[in-house]
């Protein structure tokens, strides 16, 4: 099977002038697939491109504009760009009553020295130009705001494991270092939640979510630790307190359940005029009017 250069080198062979000896990379299909020779942009050819002058019409203005005959229609939009305060992006270039194609060529479409182009406002194109950047603008403050909290998270991170380390080797650490790391974690958390992305985005920000939630975990389990009796807490013994004060609260309230049973009682007796049932007291007597007698 040959090559497909030597094909196109065959096909052209008869096509081309010189005797045939002409090659393919020499040729260039220009817009509508004329086939002419290709252009020599190098320094040292002898060959000079003659440079034209269009007038470009926007609006009420006009603006001559000096450019290559070889150039297209889309260097001329960038050369337009700066005297109309339109981006290239936005223009739709009018020759003949017809649009031209930014990548088609100013000679290809016989646009000539002293030529009339027409310019318009693309509008379509530029709200479509404007929401790409704001989306490249969301997701550019998204990435931004994930790398931000992802090195917060390792500074925490460094922090639960110097904590884990010090429990490990039996050193002692306070509630209220565990629970400051933890609210700094929780913080991190509703960011990360606030945070609205697609694609790869979200995937950082649910590696980042599993990371924090890791984190507060193993901060729940040192909090436990010192929340025990004997643990390393600085504030482990004020829970015994609260609970030795609890039980004194509970063993007195019996007692004062049983002073007021003896008040209801008393009064309860001195309105018949008799104590009829005796008193529930360690040292309970019981009152009768038969009397010893002595001899």
């Amino acid at each position: 099977m040959k090559p497909m250069k030597s094909k196109m080198n065959s096909m052209f062979s008869n096509t081309v002038g010189d005797g045939g000896n002409r090659n393919v990379e020499d040729l260039e299909i220009r817009p509508g697939g004329m086939l002419v020779q290709k252009r020599e942009m190098n320094q040292g050819s002898t060959v000079s491109i003659p440079t034209i002058k269009v007038r470009v019409k926007y609006g009420s203005l006009y603006h001559e504009i000096h450019i290559s005959s070889q150039a297209s229609f889309g260097d001329l939009k960038k050369m337009l760009a700066e005297p109309t305060g339109l981006h290239h992006l936005d223009q739709k270039l009018i020759f003949k009553k017809k649009e031209r194609d930014s990548k088609a060529y100013l000679d290809a479409a016989r646009v000539k020295d002293g030529s009339k182009i027409e310019l318009v406002e693309d509008i379509v194109s530029r709200e479509r130009r404007c929401l790409e950047m704001l989306k490249n603008a969301k997701v550019e403050k998204a990435s931004k705001s994930l790398s931000e909290i992802s090195l917060e998270v390792d500074k925490i991170a460094g922090q639960v494991t110097a904590l884990e380390a010090t429990v490990s080797r039996g050193g002692k650490i306070t509630v209220m270092d565990v629970e400051s790391l933890t609210e700094m974690l929780m913080a991190n958390l509703v960011k990360l939640d606030e945070i609205v992305v697609d694609g790869d985005l979200k995937l950082q920000r649910r590696v980042q979510v599993k990371r924090v939630q890791k984190h507060i975990e193993s901060l729940d389990k040192l909090k436990l630790h010192c929340s025990m009796p004997g643990g390393s807490g600085g504030n482990s013994t004020k829970i015994p307190q609260q609970q030795r004060a609890h039980s004194s609260r509970q063993m007195s309230m019996p007692m004062q359940k049983h002073q007021v049973q003896l008040k209801k009682m008393e009064s309860k007796g001195q309105k018949q005029g008799l104590q009829q049932q005796p008193l529930q007291h360690s040292e309970s007597f019981v009152v009768t009017t038969q009397w010893e007698t002595f001899e």
